[in-house]
């Protein structure tokens, strides 16, 4: 999650959706932000206790969080957005990010399809790494009510387009967004990756998802 106070702008970050490319695009603007120095204090006290002190919102924090800790009239006057992604090659997407990164998290399973199979297993017990992946998209985007209060989801299939009008509601000239943890080790289409089974499975983990996101097997 990024808040920018000067620009009143609150980015929420799923994982798995380009939002490290956008952090990476917009974290200039924190250095003309009057606010930045005390919160990176709050941040590195926050870190040094072990996160225990409450006095950031984490990385990929869901936008309740904020809702709960920020004064209601600052929290509705912020532009709020954040990037979601098609279910099916999120999936696809984090078994590669693992399996370059992590590989230690893999538990034992070098197949996508194991792999997935064993992720989505409820019996799993939780690992932060394999479960934020699983989270639903949606959860991120709505208050206790179940009511969306981001202002704008942007797409990962339109990245660079979305973007460039995140941009033009913050006032700012949109900069280049890098390539940030660029995947050269899967193939473009997800759907090779999958068997009827195992779309299934993904199609009624994420049916919420789905559902209120608008995304299909075959776009």
């Amino acid at each position: 999650m990024l808040l920018s106070p000067k620009y009143r702008f609150l980015f929420v970050h799923i994982a798995k959706t380009g939002g490290t490319s956008v952090r990476a695009a917009l974290e200039g603007l924190r250095w003309r932000d009057p606010w930045y120095y005390p919160m990176f204090l709050c941040s590195r006290f926050s870190h040094l206790s072990g996160h225990r002190i409450a006095a950031k919102l984490p990385r990929h924090a869901k936008v309740v969080a904020a809702k709960e800790l920020l004064p209601q009239e600052y929290f509705d006057s912020l532009f709020k957005f954040a990037f979601v992604r098609n279910p099916w090659d999120l999936q696809v997407s984090s078994f590669h990010h693992i399996r370059r990164e992590r590989p230690q998290y893999l538990g034992g399973h070098e197949t996508f399809e194991d792999f997935l199979r064993w992720k989505l297993d409820p019996e799993r017990p939780y690992q932060y790494h394999i479960d934020t992946s699983i989270t639903l998209q949606t959860d991120y985007l709505i208050d206790l009510s179940g009511t969306v209060v981001v202002d704008f989801i942007g797409r990962y299939e339109r990245l660079n387009e979305d973007f460039a009008t995140v941009c033009e509601r913050i006032g700012i000239r949109a900069p280049a967004l890098p390539h940030e943890r660029q995947a050269r080790d899967r193939k473009r289409d997800y759907r090779s990756y999958y068997s009827d089974e195992t779309a299934e499975l993904v199609a009624r983990h994420f049916a919420r998802d789905i559902r209120m996101l608008d995304y299909r097997f075959d776009p």
